[in-house]
């Protein structure tokens, strides 16, 4: 998929392909930090069964396997964190293995179901966990089309169906999947420390902005059945806002939030291992 991204040699780039990349860079990462992390990962909040097999799908399209596969690993991580057991601790395994390596493993790409047995029961999100590859390939093959049909009937527009491939799929894709996995690694190399956590989380507003919120990672760790990972006003948390938006439209409810006296627990020292920030 990497290699793909180099095809914008051939194909150029044009204004609408650009958009396309950047919409759904944005529309997949709220899928994955809003649903497949807040809530298949950690339950907190509710929704209904056709929401959450939306939001499902959209994740899928992501490329970052299914809803059920990727909730288990990640509930795994909070079981184990920092651990040798942990799949993608940078303490114990590197931070290239913890960034990528892992999630390119054979040892773990089984689904770990013992872990996720309240999803288990949704058979349509077994479909998606065991057929991941069809949504990312659907996306794939509509935006060419779509950029086929541009071509003809818009040509103003300046694309064409491999433009809007290569820059709407590939390069969105590649820098979503690295935006999603710096929270793996870097987010637990780089940043401050807000509370003593058995782990070397971080907060890093840089990460929080480009994976919509998922950066106040130490934040997470303190208390991760929260939604809201941004526990202070001025913590940039859009997946939040996102959420708090679709709660007002009864898409979702029952948003779990911070209690006070977590929030105002005893602060860290700035690093786990007493290094720096």
């Amino acid at each position: 998929m990497h290699l793909a991204c180099l095809g914008v040699i051939w194909v150029g780039w044009s204004p609408v392909a650009v958009i396309a990349a950047v919409v759904l860079y944005f529309v997949r990462m709220f899928a994955i930090t809003g649903f497949y992390h807040r809530y298949f990962s950690h339950r907190s909040f509710k929704t209904s069964r056709p929401v959450q097999f939306a939001f499902a799908a959209i994740g899928a399209a992501s490329v970052q396997r299914g809803p059920i596969w990727w909730a288990a690993h990640h509930r795994h991580h909070h079981a184990a964190t920092e651990q040798p057991e942990d799949p993608h601790s940078p303490a114990h395994h590197g931070l290239f293995w913890s960034h990528t390596g892992w999630f390119l493993s054979r040892e773990h790409f089984a689904t770990r179901s013992k872990r996720v047995r309240d999803l288990m029961r949704y058979p349509e999100l077994r479909f998606l966990d065991r057929f991941d590859i069809v949504i990312p390939v659907l996306l794939a093959v509509g935006l060419y089309f779509g950029g086929q049909w541009l071509e003809t009937h818009r040509p103003g527009l300046g694309t064409n169906g491999a433009q809007m491939l290569v820059w709407g799929f590939f390069i969105s894709t590649v820098l979503l999947y690295h935006g999603t996995f710096t929270i793996n690694s870097l987010a637990h190399r780089w940043g401050t420390r807000r509370y003593e956590t058995r782990d070397d989380s971080r907060n890093n507003w840089l990460l929080a902005l480009i994976t919509l919120g998922e950066g106040w990672h130490n934040n997470h760790h303190h208390y991760p059945a929260s939604a809201k990972q941004g526990f202070y006003w001025w913590e940039f948390d859009p997946t939040y806002y996102a959420l708090r938006f679709m709660s007002w439209l009864g898409l979702v409810w029952d948003l779990r939030p911070v209690p006070p006296g977590r929030r105002e627990s005893t602060p860290a020292l700035p690093s786990a291992r007493g290094g720096g920030s």
